[in-house]
């Protein structure tokens, strides 16, 4: 049996690196699951990975999920393009589904050039490549796993909530009330009948 040694970088954050090891024949969705556990992502959005030529350019797409049947779905609400319209959204790269993709299956290089991209609404990319291929001796339910971690995600920014970026103080507003109530009272109506002597 034979394992892969895997290098994750992140380039948003300086020195990022993971240190991953998994089996020829797990799938794209174990690799996916031990990404985001080591990473320290939430896990619980969108992902994909392609597969790159030594210069990174993208040849295969592996998503979580079937994009094509999603495509179909909705195909009749979404506008038709050119196949070369650069407005089209479309990926024209052969596409797999990870739980049906085996590493074995999609490693031809030594060094073979991965990115790993999570989050599409916000997206994070990291930069994988292969570090050797190794004949196992241990025992396979050791794997997948991590074996090294330097620097962490930078953590979310919370975005501020309106009252409180506003110092709203509703202390503040019974103030301004009494400041505005002052000198009026309430029950001075003298002047309601003023004009009764003309109708």
């Amino acid at each position: 049996m034979y394992y892969y040694k895997f290098r994750v970088y992140y380039d948003e954050v300086d020195d990022f690196v993971r240190d991953v090891e998994l089996l020829a024949n797990d799938n794209f969705e174990s690799f996916h699951h031990l990404l985001y556990e080591c990473i320290g992502l939430k896990g619980n959005e969108m992902s994909c990975f392609s597969i790159c030529d030594p210069k990174w350019n993208k040849q295969k797409e592996i998503t979580l999920v079937d994009m094509q049947d999603e495509e179909v779905e909705t195909d009749a609400d979404e506008p038709e393009y050119e196949e070369e319209d650069t407005f089209s959204t479309k990926s024209h790269l052969p596409n797999f589904v990870m739980k049906d993709s085996l590493l074995k299956d999609f490693i031809t290089d030594p060094h073979q050039h991965i990115i790993y991209e999570y989050d599409f609404m916000d997206p994070k990319v990291f930069y994988i490549e292969l570090q050797k291929v190794v004949k196992t001796e241990e025992d396979v339910s050791l794997f997948p796993r991590c074996t090294y971690k330097c620097k962490e995600m930078p953590k979310p920014v919370k975005k501020p909530d309106l009252m409180e970026e506003e110092n709203f103080d509703f202390e503040d507003e019974d103030v301004m009330n009494d400041e505005f109530h002052d000198g009026y009272d309430e029950d001075d109506f003298s002047g309601l009948n003023e004009f009764d002597e003309l109708v």
